[in-house]
């Protein structure tokens, strides 16, 4: 090894890419152990430092062979990473749900509407209520979440405002009733018993598998973000007054009853929560009461309310949002800025300075309007032609950095799987619904003109218990170290690399030797960076 370790620094101490840094880690991948390939390959491509300091990186990473220590007490006892992956529990597969891919999940999810009945009549445009007599349904939504649920967690420190929310609606008005600290389960007993409080608990995919495995499949069917919550609420109370939310919503009962009223829109399609007085929207267009096993389907700005029959002991649904900020004047706010800087480049019109004294100016008149109209115009017919590339940038990051890990029982199944790949080899992409690629303007602090490259982006690192549960002004410093962490949740490759992604993409294998780029070192090179990061392996061998 430490032959192994000197030659590295002294034949590859320049190395200029992702591809060449890869096509040498193969190089001398025969003189190496696989383990410790693996974590340098990691290293290099993700950090631009030193060979020898990729080495020791490695070195440290590197997991122990059974390697056993000495405890104070004179016995011996397992390093850590000797401890088995602890199996995580999963709902047997006798689930009436399909999982077997994101579309047939969905389908089966809101059976008996098809896909191209609920996108062309529902989506966006109106509610869907389906009311279901299905034995095994309901049995299945009630095995998600239970009040019992709710006193397991306590026990593992949940925390008020953070983590669950108890609150009434009193007089068409939100009360919040959360105490400081850590919630006992004792005290929701009381609130939910003695003063008919609502329990509202944020993010329980956090902490249910069977949740986690829901929308990990419509986070991949939508390609958005799938937050969730859970509401308890006991008989004849209501938690929330009237209100319309930013994203598109779907409610699963999974208990008891609950009785729902929706009203037309105020604001259709509407991008911010608001409360509605009563008084103000009218009588409901819709007024049913949900089972369980039934689903209800709203757009975002529906306003509603909804309360537990009296008689009832008590109502716990489901709600699973989406679609929040996913519009097209969000897509537009996203790519603008990336085609107004590419045209810059190619018109010199556009690259002429401002009047003077623009901007101090206490407006900036028609001449400036008309200015600015000319520009776009051009900019509107360079995307006719198809002569101007749209790149989504803060969009994809933000989807593919937040949205959650693949649902796996072992965190080993993420790992790099088999032998390093060769151009011999037929290979394929592992996890294609959680990579995604980006093209953008090269961050290197050079003296040299701005470069494109294209970002390989995955979600395989993501954290599960995070998801979804956005910052707070205290953790100000850990979201920084998190943000720079979030940065190397993938590869950089030159932008002569993207044909031969695309092509992986497209295809469920190919022959490493037919990607589509010029030179074997290339090939190769993309071949072992994105093996190293767990995304391909082989798939087949001569």
């Amino acid at each position: 090894m430490v032959n192994c370790v000197l030659a590295i620094e002294k034949n590859y101490s320049n190395f200029q890419s992702s591809s060449e840094i890869s096509w040498k880690c193969m190089r001398f991948a025969s003189m190496v152990p696989e383990r410790f390939l693996k974590v340098f390959t990691r290293s290099a491509l993700n950090v631009t430092r030193s060979p020898r300091t990729w080495v020791c990186d490695a070195l440290v990473e590197m997991p122990n062979k059974g390697r056993r220590v000495k405890r104070r007490d004179g016995q011996q006892e397992e390093d850590d990473d000797d401890v088995p992956v602890k199996q995580m529990k999963v709902v047997n597969g006798s689930a009436p749900l399909c999982f077997d891919s994101p579309r047939d999940f969905f389908q089966s999810l809101i059976s008996p509407v098809g896909l191209d009945e609920f996108f062309q009549q529902y989506w966006e445009q109106k509610p869907l209520v389906l009311h279901r007599s299905d034995p095994d349904l309901a049995s299945y939504y009630g095995s998600l979440f239970q009040l019992s649920d709710v006193k397991q967690l306590c026990a593992r420190g949940l925390r008020y405002a953070t983590d669950l929310n108890v609150c009434r609606c009193v007089n068409g008005k939100k009360k919040v009733l959360n105490k400081a600290g850590k919630v006992k389960f004792s005290q929701l007993k009381k609130d939910l018993e003695e003063r008919r409080a609502t329990i509202q608990l944020h993010q329980p995919q956090r902490f249910k598998d069977e949740l986690w495995r829901i929308q990990e499949r419509l986070e991949s069917f939508f390609g958005s973000l799938v937050g969730s919550n859970i509401y308890i609420t006991p008989q004849a109370s209501q938690g929330l007054p009237p209100h319309y939310d930013d994203v598109e919503v779907l409610i699963l009962q999974l208990e008891g009853q609950k009785h729902w009223r929706l009203y037309q829109p105020t604001v259709p399609l509407a991008r911010e929560y608001s409360l509605e007085p009563e008084d103000r929207i009218g009588p409901p267009t819709h007024d049913f009461i949900l089972q369980p096993g039934d689903l209800l389907y709203f757009p975002r700005g529906t306003i509603h309310q909804a309360d537990t029959p009296a008689g009832v002991e008590r109502s716990t649904h489901l709600t699973l949002s989406t679609y929040q900020n996913m519009s097209w004047g969000d897509f537009m706010l996203d790519v603008i800025p990336g085609c107004v800087f590419d045209c810059m480049r190619r018109d010199g019109e556009m690259r002429s300075g401002l009047p003077r004294n623009l901007l101090t100016a206490p407006s900036f008149g028609s001449d400036v309007n008309k200015r600015m109209s000319v520009f776009l115009r051009r900019l509107a017919d360079a995307l006719e032609r198809n002569d101007q590339e749209l790149r989504s940038t803060a969009m994809k990051r933000d989807f593919i950095s937040h949205r959650l890990p693949p649902y796996l029982l072992e965190q080993a199944d993420l790992e790099p799987t088999g032998k390093p790949p060769s151009l011999e080899d037929t290979v394929c992409l592992r996890f294609k619904e959680h990579l995604l690629l980006t093209v953008e303007p090269s961050q290197d602090n050079t003296d040299e003109a701005t470069e494109l490259v294209v970002f390989v982006l995955h979600s395989l690192k993501n954290k599960r218990e995070m998801h979804m549960m956005g910052t707070s002004d205290d953790d100000d410093e850990d979201d920084e170290e998190e943000e720079v962490v979030s940065q190397f949740q993938g590869l950089r490759f030159p932008l002569s690399h993207l044909a031969a992604l695309e092509q992986l993409l497209r295809v469920d294998h190919v022959p490493a030797a037919q990607l589509q780029l010029q030179q074997d070192e290339d090939k190769a090179g993309l071949l072992l960076g994105l093996w190293s990061e767990g995304l391909l392996q082989v798939c087949q061998t001569p």
